[in-house]
């Protein structure tokens, strides 16, 4: 399976969206708690802004002389200097400015701008236009104390800078683990499972449909699982099957041994008896090879109808069958892409396996059609046929249905089965009306 490098994607789409969340909540977060520990809340601007409203006010109404009370009685209440100017910066009240009051109007500051002490710890100088006719004058004051704002502070920067992004690093840390550790560990028990012969836990039916790297991951985990479970099977069912069917033939090898058989019978009794010994390893061994070993078949271009004509004649010889009831109904056209002889044996096991089951006189029939860049073809017999639920288990090993007839074992559309299947092929079964019809399903050549 060729991987998409879906996790990769995944993680660096996690990264950048972290990265920018995180420049996000720093900038704005940060300035807004910056905008909150140097700038004066909206209170206290409105509260400044009053000031200078009274300031023009006062000018209007009571001039120079009444300017400069108010002046005064403002320094002393907010104990802070305060000058109201005109136009040009000269003083609108009695008492005209110092040099070093000048000095102060150099850095003033609107009533929006930042406010800190600068150095020599001086607290800022704000300048406050008239609110109806700003071009007339301004209320300029040192800030008092008390509105001055705290700044940021060594909590407010840990807070910022240090508690926020640990947090965010432990979100992203969280979501790492729920990515990649967590499915890890899954698969480590699922490892750790295997390797104590428990293969019937589930490698996580969740991570095995996830679309990445560590789904394929969990995939080839229960594959693999499911590959051993079935070897094993095969195995246990094997030894059972060995054990049964070499001891019926061991038991009457002992009997004619001691019955009072003659000698030339008592040698085609054992003849029979061997031969069957014999195809049963022989079987069961080729059953036991394609199923593990899974080999690579070489292709080469095979014309079916020549390799059905060559096992015809060996299962006339061999059964008494008149070659008009094996019909083949291909041509010189049908030529598949198989590995010869392991094509031959699968099309010779669908060959006897129908001969078997077929009534006297009847037909076992080859016929195919191409379809598209495969050959689809069907061997049919004239036998009872299978039940419907049992056209899948033919092909289970060492199963035979019961009331079946014949001498086999069950292994031989088992065989023909894998042997197709490595070839890129399939086969299965269906109905016949009569009997029971199998589908080859085979790469054409060309």
């Amino acid at each position: 399976m060729k991987t998409r490098h879906s996790l990769l994607w995944k993680l660096a789409l996690l990264q950048v969206g972290f990265c920018l969340l995180l420049a996000w909540l720093l900038y704005s977060w940060g300035l807004e708690v910056e905008r909150s520990t140097y700038f004066l809340s909206s209170s206290e601007r409105q509260y400044l802004a009053d000031y200078a409203a009274e300031a023009e006010d006062i000018w209007d109404h009571q001039g120079p002389p009444g300017l400069e009370r108010w002046r005064q009685a403002l320094e002393a209440r907010e104990h802070t200097w305060a000058a109201v100017l005109g136009p040009r910066l000269q003083s609108l009240t009695a008492t005209a400015l110092s040099d070093d009051e000048m000095a102060h109007l150099t850095f003033m500051r609107k009533l929006d701008w930042p406010m800190s002490k600068r150095l020599k710890d001086e607290l800022p100088f704000v300048s406050i236009d008239f609110p109806r006719h700003p071009e007339d004058g301004r209320l300029v004051l040192q800030l008092p104390e008390r509105l001055l704002p705290t700044g940021v502070t060594m909590t407010t920067y840990a807070l910022t800078h240090g508690v926020v992004p640990g947090l965010l690093a432990l979100g992203l840390g969280l979501l790492l683990y729920r990515l990649l550790v967590a499915p890890l560990a899954e698969l480590r028990e699922r490892a750790n499972a295997l390797r104590a012969d428990n293969l019937d836990s589930p490698a996580g039916g969740h991570l095995a449909r996830r679309r990445d790297e560590l789904g394929e991951l969990a995939q080839a985990f229960e594959h693999m699982a499911i590959r051993v479970r079935q070897s094993l099977a095969q195995q246990r069912q094997l030894l059972r099957t060995l054990s049964h069917e070499i001891r019926t033939p061991l038991a009457r090898l002992r009997i004619a041994g001691d019955s009072p058989l003659g000698e030339t019978a008592l040698r085609e009794r054992l003849g029979q008896e061997v031969d069957s010994m014999q195809r049963l390893v022989d079987d069961s061994l080729n059953l036991a090879w394609l199923d593990t070993e899974r080999p690579q078949l070489a292709a080469e271009p095979v014309v079916v109808a020549s390799v059905w004509e060559a096992l015809v004649a060996d299962a006339c010889f061999e059964q008494g069958w008149a070659a008009q009831r094996l019909p083949c109904d291909l041509d010189e056209q049908c030529v598949v892409s198989v590995h010869l002889d392991s094509f031959a044996q699968a099309l010779e096991n669908l060959l006897r396996n129908a001969m078997r089951h077929s009534p006297e006189g009847g037909t076992v029939r080859l016929a195919g059609q191409r379809e598209r860049d495969f050959w689809h073809l069907t061997v049919t017999d004239q036998g009872p046929g299978v039940d419907e639920q049992d056209l899948e288990r033919i092909f289970e090993p060492y199963l035979r249905l019961d009331g079946a007839k014949g001498q086999g074992f069950g292994l031989g559309l088992s065989i023909a089965r894998k042997a197709i299947t490595l070839q890129g092929g399939t086969l299965w079964a269906s109905r016949a009306e009569p009997g029971l019809c199998l589908h080859l399903r085979i790469p054409a050549q060309g």
